[in-house]
């Protein structure tokens, strides 16, 4: 009985250890910059989602967050200086290797937000849930080829 306390409390030691946070402590801390950048889009994004999932559309409420949106998408790309490739960034270093790629990414994710704001306009939910899945679509892409899971 012992022994298994023993073992349950060194796994939820080690469990501890390995869930903490790594803090950004390099001056300007730009990797911590650009993730709470990304963070507050998501505060934007996701309610739209959750909209449109739950089919409780509301075209006023979703105009205003596409416009949020839009405000906030240049906040996290000038953090991606060459060198914040160190932890806690869950940049991979595909992110400065294939920086045309990324910067084509970008230009997609900031072409379908534009898209996505004159949707939601239009106040037509066919026309925003189509764009709204663009920008998804574009926002997995560049995970898949530019972040670590």
């Amino acid at each position: 009985m012992i022994r298994l306390m023993l073992v349950s409390s060194l796994s939820v030691l080690t469990l501890a250890a390995c869930s903490q946070v790594v803090e950004d402590t390099r001056p300007g801390q730009p990797v911590k910059q650009r993730q709470e950048a990304f963070k507050a889009m998501l505060r934007s994004f996701e309610p739209m989602g959750t909209m449109l999932r739950t089919n409780q559309y509301q075209p006023d409420a979703f105009s205003q967050l596409a416009s949020e949106l839009i405000s906030r998408r240049d906040a996290p790309w000038g953090h991606f200086g060459p060198d914040t490739l160190y932890p806690p960034s869950k940049a991979k270093a595909a992110v400065w290797d294939r920086a045309e790629a990324f910067e084509r990414e970008r230009q997609v994710f900031f072409e379908r937000t534009d898209a996505l704001l004159v949707a939601a306009q239009t106040r037509d939910q066919a026309q925003v849930q189509a764009a709204y899945a663009k920008v998804y679509d574009s926002c997995k892409s560049c995970h898949d080829d530019f972040k670590t899971k």
